[in-house]
């Protein structure tokens, strides 16, 4: 059984212990990393979820991102991951679909992320080709979920960041 819970300040360090065990070296040199620096996470949607003993099981983290000209606000999911020894529980699904369910509830209207479409497809993610990445970054992996209706519709252009959301 996992309890989920927002991350604190107190988690950071595990948090990014999991990051660091789960993904590949040199992962804070992808473009994704740029559009975070500097910027706060979303408190209320970054979770983790803790295990029996206590422990940090899995993560997810939300980033506010601006989306072309227009500025239009969207959020970016990621990093999400699963320790080792809980994989192939459905735990990391479980993140998602409650963060999304969040997300939702206090007025996002969208979601990108860059990932596999196979496995992000069944939370409703699809490819997101009227948008782009700051490069480098495979088009094929771009993917958008729309949270309330419409909410892709007027979704074009680069991402970028949303300086609004500074860490202080």
């Amino acid at each position: 059984m996992f309890r989920l819970s927002p991350e604190t300040k107190d988690d950071e360090y595990e948090v990014e212990y999991l990051f660091d065990l789960a993904f590949a070296p040199g992962r804070e040199a992808l473009s994704s990393y740029r559009l975070r620096e500097g910027v706060a996470k979303i408190a209320d949607l970054s979770l983790v979820a803790r295990d029996e003993t206590d422990g940090i099981a899995g993560a997810i983290r939300y980033w506010p991102v601006l989306v072309g000209g227009a500025g239009e606000a969207a959020l970016l999911l990621g990093p999400v991951a699963v320790h080792p020894t809980h994989q192939g529980e459905g735990l990391g699904a479980s993140l998602i679909w409650e963060s999304l369910a969040q997300a939702k509830k206090t007025g996002w209207e969208r979601v990108i992320l860059v990932g596999d479409a196979p496995y992000y497809g069944r939370f409703g993610f699809q490819r997101a080709s009227a948008i782009s990445f700051p490069p480098p970054y495979n088009p094929d992996r771009l993917l958008a979920l729309a949270l309330l209706d419409g909410g892709l519709d007027r979704l074009s252009g680069r991402v970028r960041k949303y300086p609004a959301f500074s860490v202080e």
